[in-house]
């Protein structure tokens, strides 16, 4: 009775692995209907921490709890999050997480802004009651104005709403402190994956077999494990 029991439990760990791994690269982004997507401004604010991100500073000190991650949306249009929410204080100083130049400082709807261009990217950072000109070079770190509670995505909390634009697509800013998306690491490294199986540099396979088998100690371990 035990054995049979454990068998669908060993089937549904061994599924939910097989969904987890990621699709070969070069494949087609898939959107939320499960339809492929072309080189759209979500298809390029999804894509995986490039080795060519720049290293900026969290632009509340110290580092802040994440209250809401990046989440872009299907289409230019479409519902989302196009940055992240930075759990703050009213009054507390807003820095620049990288250097460059301000490009604005003012008021939208009734929310301060301030945003700083770094080239081909810029960093933008609400409610802030702008301290900086624009023109003005910044550092990185550097103070570019005060957390308000007027406009926070948070509220009644304050909090910093942190994006991170390349033209018109939105980029996740926590891949700036090294805290973009998160990623599964394998549990085993004895088996490499099946020909024919997608898969990634460094992933291995499991060992199905003693994963669906009906009892034994191996399998049931490395189920727990």
């Amino acid at each position: 009775m035990a054995r049979r029991l454990l068998l669908p439990l060993r089937t549904a760990l061994v599924l939910s692995v097989l969904l987890a791994v990621p699709s070969a690269p070069g494949a087609p982004a898939l959107g939320a209907s499960g339809r492929t997507t072309g080189g759209t401004a979500s298809t390029t604010a999804r894509a995986a921490v490039s080795g060519d991100d720049p290293v900026g500073v969290w632009p509340l000190q110290p580092q802040p709890r994440v209250h809401r991650r990046f989440d872009p949306p299907d289409g230019p249009y479409g519902a989302g999050h196009r940055g992240v929410d930075l759990a703050g204080h009213a009054g507390q100083q807003v820095r620049t997480a990288l250097p460059g130049r301000v490009a604005f400082v003012g008021r939208i709807a009734g929310r301060g802004v301030v945003t700083v261009s770094h080239g081909d990217t810029r960093t933008t950072y609400e409610p802030v009651a702008g301290a900086v000109a624009v023109g003005q070079e910044v550092a990185a770190g550097a103070v570019i104005g005060s957390l308000e509670l007027v406009g926070s995505h948070c509220f009644p909390q304050a909090c910093l709403h942190w994006g991170w634009l390349r033209g018109e697509t939105y980029l996740d800013p926590l891949r700036l402190v090294g805290g973009g998306p998160v990623r599964l690491l394998p549990l085993w490294r004895d088996r490499p994956a099946p020909a024919g199986v997608p898969g990634a540099p460094g992933v291995s396979w499991p060992r199905l077999v003693g994963l669906l088998g009906a009892g034994g100690s191996d399998g049931a371990g490395q189920a727990r494990g």
